[in-house]
């Protein structure tokens, strides 16, 4: 058993720092309430470091303050990498090993989601802070529907594109769109097309948890600071049961 506990100033001191969005404008009065919720939250004694206006009756805050809580690492439950992390060159091999073609990969933004940038970082030539996207993988062929697509038109391009695998990103979360949008998705390709036939369902973006994907439908979910290569290596790993000898 691993014991933790939050440090901020010297070790183990449960130190922490919060902020968050309250419906008040700015004075005393917010200020208060702002403390009031730290305390309700457990921080003990809280203090306030921050506060800002942020337009008509919002202000901003930032608290800091003391937690008794402790986090046992041993009951920790994260989703963790269970296949190898390839190369671009071993990804390539092994498609052309396994699959004797290129895997087809479908990539969109879906719903009223404009924001691109999550699917493109994994998707696109250029790819992410350094790291080449699967465009960039001679072996897998990419199709970017980009944004705001309708799962119709999803189902559709894939099954004509006879996709591999169908790769989303949600950005909005508002009212849980994000999972709104994955469930219809992932309801409309089981509709769509029969068990064996459908494609590799996955999902992306930073407030997704990784361990709804059964709940959710799909296949795979990838959180934040997710790469071109980790999803390449999944899709080898997934569609060959194979890694690179």
């Amino acid at each position: 058993m691993t014991i933790i506990r939050p440090y901020g100033d010297t070790t183990g001191d449960g130190m922490v720092q919060l902020s968050f969005t309250l419906p008040v404008a700015h004075d005393k009065r917010a200020e208060g309430a702002a403390l009031q919720l730290a305390g309700k939250m457990g921080m003990d004694p809280a203090m306030l470091v921050h506060a800002k206006q942020m337009g008509d009756g919002f202000t901003f805050f930032v608290v800091y303050g003391k937690v008794n809580h402790l986090v046992d690492t041993d009951k920790v439950v994260v989703v963790e990498r269970d296949f190898p992390l390839l190369s671009a060159k071993e990804v390539n091999a092994v498609i052309k090993r396994r699959l004797r073609r290129r895997l087809n990969v479908v990539g969109a933004c879906i719903g009223t989601d404009a924001h691109t940038v999550g699917i493109d970082a994994i998707l696109n030539l250029k790819g992410i802070a350094g790291e080449k996207g699967l465009e960039y993988y001679r072996e897998l062929a990419v199709t970017n529907m980009g944004a705001q697509v309708s799962v119709p038109e999803l189902v559709e391009t894939a099954r004509a594109q006879k996709a591999d695998a169908v790769l989303v990103s949600q950005v909005v979360t508002q009212r849980d769109a994000h999972l709104q949008n994955t469930r219809a998705m992932s309801a409309a390709f089981r509709e769509a097309l029969p068990e064996g036939k459908r494609p590799l369902l996955i999902v992306g973006g930073p407030r997704f948890d990784e361990l709804m994907a059964g709940e959710l439908g799909v296949d795979r979910i990838f959180g934040r600071g997710t790469t071109p290569r980790e999803v390449a290596s999944y899709l080898v790993h997934a569609l060959t049961g194979s890694a690179a000898r």
